[in-house]
């Protein structure tokens, strides 16, 4: 009789791991679909959405292993303000000379994406202050649907509260439902929020 393979299961972060995080992330960022078609600098998404997060705070980094790679992970920091100025001090000046800022307004949706790097201050708004954390989730489609994503969001969940950080947000498209879906069912609510353009921002405490 032949083995089954592994079930799938969420560990820490590793920076062999990296790799992966980039192909998640590229394959799952159009609105849940694969993004390589819309931008075609495939690290330009991964080096604003989730390697930040690995780098500047591992352990809040947690993957989904399917016994040979990572297939999905979650992120987060436990403090968005001071996220944003590790972003601008650390992060930023690593990538200045690939992706310089912009001189005029954005034209196509790589020169929005690049506008978002350079202004890591949007993700600091008073209506979210009594949710400092924030977090990034994503898993590739061969994987959804499985329970695996609720187990990703319940480990971070108990690193957050760990932690003594009380209350998480995220902010996510508006038009990606299966998304919504899911952290309605996670028990997230809406966070009001003015102007929100094309996001909807949800949260929820990190205990209960």
């Amino acid at each position: 009789m032949s083995q089954l393979p592994p079930r799938p299961a969420v560990r820490p972060y590793r920076p062999a791991d990296r790799a992966a995080l980039f192909d998640i992330c590229v394959r799952t960022a159009e609105n849940g679909g694969d993004s390589r078609q819309t931008y075609p600098d495939h690290e330009l998404l991964p080096n604003i959405f989730a390697a930040p997060y690995a780098e500047l705070e591992p352990d809040l980094a947690f993957v989904l292993d399917d016994g040979g790679r990572a297939v999905g992970y979650v992120l987060a920091t436990a403090d968005t303000p001071a996220f944003v100025r590790r972003f601008r001090d650390e992060w930023l000046p690593t990538l200045a000379d690939r992706y310089p800022p912009l001189t005029g307004e954005p034209a196509t949706p790589s020169e929005v994406m690049l506008h978002l790097m350079h202004t890591p201050e949007r993700m600091v708004l008073p209506e979210l202050a009594d949710y400092p954390a924030h977090l990034h989730i994503d898993l590739l489609p061969s994987h959804q649907r499985a329970g695996h994503g609720r187990e990703l969001m319940h480990t971070l969940l108990a690193a957050l509260a760990a932690k003594g950080v009380e209350r998480v947000h995220l902010g996510m498209v508006t038009a990606n439902t299966a998304a919504r879906a899911f952290y309605d069912r996670l028990g997230f609510h809406v966070v009001p929020v003015p102007d929100p353009g094309p996001l909807t921002y949800l949260g929820r405490r990190t205990s209960g």
